[in-house]
């Protein structure tokens, strides 16, 4: 294994990062000056981020399921090998629910296959990241959602995986203290369909409605989360760990009655 390199000044490693707000966190990442690796089990969006954006900066893929833990390790070492060192981990993937209706439908299969990406993912990421992360005094982001603290129908599995991943972060910020921070973001309603790869790309359709209901006045976009995690990945926020940052436009402090 390398030792931290001095050719490559900070590295990330980006789960999910091939679309939406992953995509979004390892262009800002580029953008900041890190060397990126992408993982992600979609290919074809992996080749394509690479083509569209190798001019911006040194940015690799390996295609890449989370839940499985050979591919984490394999992953995590593709980073370390690609550039000697691992200075941020942001932990993106997820799936949503894979099943409509009350949760007496929802399939155990199903139930572990989304806390197995969702939740468990993260975790074996940060598992086998962290020394990488301690040499280099890194830090780590996961990407939960506001559906940790609220719900709409027929969402258990995805809630209970952002609400696991959420709890997973405070403790993950104490067992890796002091060397590596980790802080959790949680978005609202973010419209990632323009972040697609070409294939499945289009542009939002949204109401002036789906707007005017934030308190913020619009709806979110990719670039809104990745702004928020190239800041908690910085050395700007070196005194911030274990936390969980909720990015909606207002919708969680709105109080909403009926007419």
């Amino acid at each position: 294994m390398k030792t931290i390199s001095e050719d490559v000044k900070k590295a990330a490693l980006v789960t999910g990062g091939a679309q939406g707000i992953g995509k979004a966190v390892a262009l800002e990442l580029l953008r900041r000056g890190y060397a990126v690796l992408v993982c992600d089990h979609d290919a074809e969006a992996g080749e394509d981020l690479v083509q569209a954006w190798a001019a911006a900066g040194e940015l690799h893929f390996q295609r890449c399921d989370v839940g499985k833990e050979k591919d984490v390790r394999a992953a995590v070492a593709a980073a370390v090998k690609a550039f000697g060192r691992l200075d941020a981990l942001v932990n993106n993937a997820a799936l949503s629910d894979p099943e409509s209706g009350p949760p007496e439908r929802l399939t155990l299969a199903a139930w572990n296959r989304v806390l197995g990406v969702n939740l468990t993912g993260g975790f074996l990421m940060a598992k086998h990241a962290a020394p990488a992360l301690r040499r280099a005094g890194g830090a780590v982001v996961n990407i939960a959602s506001t559906r940790a603290l609220m719900s709409e129908p027929h969402t258990e599995a995805y809630a209970a995986s952002k609400g696991g991943l959420v709890a997973l972060t405070h403790a993950l910020a104490m067992s890796l203290a002091p060397e590596v921070r980790v802080n959790c973001i949680s978005p609202g309603w973010i419209a990632v369909e323009d972040w697609r790869k070409p294939s499945a790309r289009r542009e939002p359709d949204l109401r002036p409605l789906d707007h005017a209901q934030h308190p913020a006045g619009r709806v979110g976009r990719p670039p809104d989360v990745a702004a928020l995690a190239g800041f908690l990945l910085s050395d700007e926020a070196a005194f911030i760990t274990g936390q969980n940052y909720v990015i909606d436009g207002g919708m969680t402090r709105k109080m909403i009655y009926a007419p």
